[in-house]
């Protein structure tokens, strides 16, 4: 197949400073939780995407000086020789591919946790640190601003030394440069502070300083929150954040220009959010400069790619996330495979990775993280051992992609779904408020299934344990799902209870009569809880949501969307009711118990919806008495996300027949040297 003519804009080399990007493809620094620690991981994942098509990858943050520790996040630094010979592996895996490699060079002043290098937080004014207390932040002297800038030269040569052709100066996401830009953070009354001038003098000097160091040879490029989402406080497109880009305009190389307030911000899930959110606030921008500009929007549309060039928004199509679900949607492009983008859906599970400081993960990708420590390829995928037939009964997420990836590798497959739609929980979850993105899971794999020949489905396909029997295949992969449990057993609550007249989800879905007032009781913290309290309210219920923890849907704090789901709820009228567990429940009251005194309340209730735990839909499995060639995935073995169920169908596919599989994955340790002995 052939590019489309009317993507080549997409192809065009961009010049950046001294050097060339080969493409207007630029994937935008994002996080992987592997951090200096993990450096044959980190750069496998990045040399992915340069392979994929991506003109330019960037790193994640990299600390410049141990001042500047995130522990226990996976962050790189940047910090001596060692942290050099690192990088290079990711400057080296992203050049062998033709790409350009770019690091992003980072101090979090106040937002620095320290932990482990226990040294005081320092920043523009005396503040306690953000998110890591009890710790509180002291104000920079002349010395200190000096040595930061030493820091920032330094780093920045070494980056150079690494093999890097593009360097960042970040002042985003109210990091320390930012600090010193916004009068939120920023109370001083020495050059450094007062008016707009004064506290954009450090982020001048830092961005004179980096093209002194390596500018004949690297790019410099600056990461800059043009909008912090504060009002007229803080740094706004309107204001302060057009004065600087005016102001700067032909300093950096590049500009790469986002939103700010916090990362969920910037990374705001589709929840929130449309493809190209962010365009309002930094569109001004390319008319301030004649240097290129990136940004994001989390694109995966190559329409709305091709949109933002010939409109001037930006010179790069900017993509953190889009990066993630699919490495290689440049190069489907560019081959005119536009139809097998793997399209993010915006579920944040990348961000609930590094908020976790564990490895990368995405529901789209399943291969994402495994690339040096699996050796698993977005794209390439290990051939059949034999010829074997397989039975895939459900076709929801896990048995979906185990069903792709079987076929993808040859083996003769047979995917039975009882309904006459495939999709299994996607259908419900995706029809909730918010959520219509989560379909193309579905979507993607349904599509990509319809291509192979040798992979049969059958729709409308009720399958018993005899059924199963008398089919013959030489393996059955049971991907049945699971169901909401009517006990009330959750995270937090572990006492089993009769609740006779109670709804799951499971019954909202299936259309049970619903009566108001309405209570839900969430005590599995995830997106269920509070996308039915949306669906119940806007179907014109009065709506109480209960939850044993401190905040509703409380797990979503991971995925950087706790914040703007409790407002949400808020604002649709929807009270809460916070840190109290289940009691009891009659035809008209729901009784309550404080977590914390065990004080009892009483909230009126004509509907009891059980938001808790999830059982395993497992009877076939049981029916067939554990035969060596059937076998669990997703749900069915263990309810979980449904990114861990896609993780699931595609590492049995992989692994079939291997008979390496199960073995324990490859982990990057420290070199120990020999001892020496006086």
């Amino acid at each position: 197949m052939q590019r489309n003519p009317r993507y080549d804009i997409l192809f065009e080399p961009v010049r950046i400073g001294p050097v060339v990007a080969p493409n207007r493809f630029y994937q935008t620094p994002h996080a992987t939780g592997m951090g200096y620690m993990k450096p044959q991981s980190s750069a496998a994942l990045r040399g992915v995407k340069a392979e994929g098509g991506w003109g330019v990858v960037c790193t994640e943050y990299c600390s410049i000086h141990p001042s500047s520790d995130d522990s226990p996040h996976g962050f790189i630094s940047l910090w001596d020789e060692e942290d050099v010979r690192g990088l290079a592996l990711t400057a080296d895996a992203i050049h062998a591919h033709g790409s350009l490699a770019a690091v992003e060079l980072w101090h979090g002043g106040t937002h620095s946790s320290n932990r482990m290098t226990r040294l005081p937080l320092i920043g523009p004014s005396s503040r306690p640190g953000k998110f890591h207390v009890p710790a509180t932040a002291r104000a920079m002297d002349k010395q200190d601003i000096r040595d930061l800038r030493g820091w920032q030269r330094a780093a920045a040569v070494r980056a150079k030394r690494a093999g890097f052709d593009i360097v960042y100066v970040y002042a985003g996401h109210d990091y320390m440069p930012f600090q010193f830009l916004s009068r939120r953070s920023n109370d001083r009354s020495d050059e450094y502070g007062g008016v707009l001038e004064n506290r954009a003098r450090l982020l001048r000097e830092m961005l004179e300083d980096t093209k002194e160091a390596v500018g004949e040879s690297c790019a410099v490029a600056l990461r800059l929150s043009v909008d912090e989402l504060h009002g007229p406080q803080g740094i706004t497109s309107e204001g302060e954040g057009r004065d600087v880009v005016a102001m700067l305009a032909e300093l950096p190389d590049l500009w790469d220009v986002n939103v700010s307030g916090s990362l969920g911000n910037d990374s705001k899930s589709s929840r929130f959010s449309a493809e190209g959110f962010q365009e309002s606030h930094v569109a001004f921008v390319k008319g301030l400069t004649s240097k290129p500009v990136v940004s994001v929007g989390r694109f995966t549309s190559p329409d709305s790619m091709v949109s933002q060039i010939k409109r001037g928004i930006q010179d790069f199509v900017g993509a953190a996330r889009p990066s993630i679900a699919d490495p290689f949607l440049p190069n489907k492009i560019n081959e005119g495979r536009e139809d097998e983008i793997r399209e993010c859906i915006g579920c944040n599970m990348c961000r609930a990775a590094n908020n976790e400081a564990v490895h990368l993960r995405c529901t789209q990708n399943p291969t994402v993280g495994e690339e040096w420590r699996r050796d698993w390829h977005p794209v390439r995928i290990p051939a059949r051992h034999q010829e074997q037939k397989v039975l895939v009964v459900g076709a929801g997420p896990a048995g979906l992609e185990a069903a792709l990836a079987l076929g993808q590798r040859g083996y003769e497959v047979i995917l039975a779904e009882k309904s006459n739609s495939l999709g299994g929980r996607l259908l419900n979850e995706a029809a909730l408020p918010g959520l219509g993105n989560w379909i193309r899971v579905r979507d993607y794999r349904e599509h990509m299934i319809s291509k192979l020949p040798n992979v049969e489905v059958f729709r409308g396909s009720v399958m018993g344990a005899q059924d199963i029997v008398d089919f013959g295949a030489d393996h059955v992969v049971l991907a049945t799902g699971s169901s909401w449990r009517r006990d009330g057993i959750g995270v937090v609550q572990e006492d089993a209870a009769e609740f006779p007249a109670a709804l799951t989800p499971d019954d909202i879905f299936s259309g049970a009569a619903v009566k108001g007032p309405v209570v839900i009781f969430d005590d599995d913290n995830y997106f269920m809880g509070g996308a039915l309290a949306e669906k119940l309210r806007q179907a014109g219920h009065e709506v109480t949501l209960v939850t044993p923890m401190a905040n509703a849907s409380s797990w979503t704090a991971l995925t950087d969307e706790q914040f703007f789901v409790q407002k949400r709820l808020l604002e649709q009228g929807i009270k809460l009711v916070l840190l109290h567990g289940l009691k009891s429940c009659t035809s008209h009251e729901a009784r309550l118990a404080c977590v914390y005194t065990g004080r009892e309340m009483v909230v009126p209730c004509e509907t009891l919806v059980l938001v808790t735990g999830r059982l395993a839909a497992d009877d076939l499995f049981i029916e067939l008495g554990g035969r060596q060639s059937v076998t669990r995935v997703g749900d069915c073995l263990a309810p979980s996300s449904i990114a861990d169920a896609v993780y699931s169908g595609h590492r049995f596919a992989r692994e079939f027949g291997d008979n390496n599989a199960g073995a324990v994955l490859r982990r990057e340790r420290p070199l120990v040297g020999s001892l020496v002995h006086d």
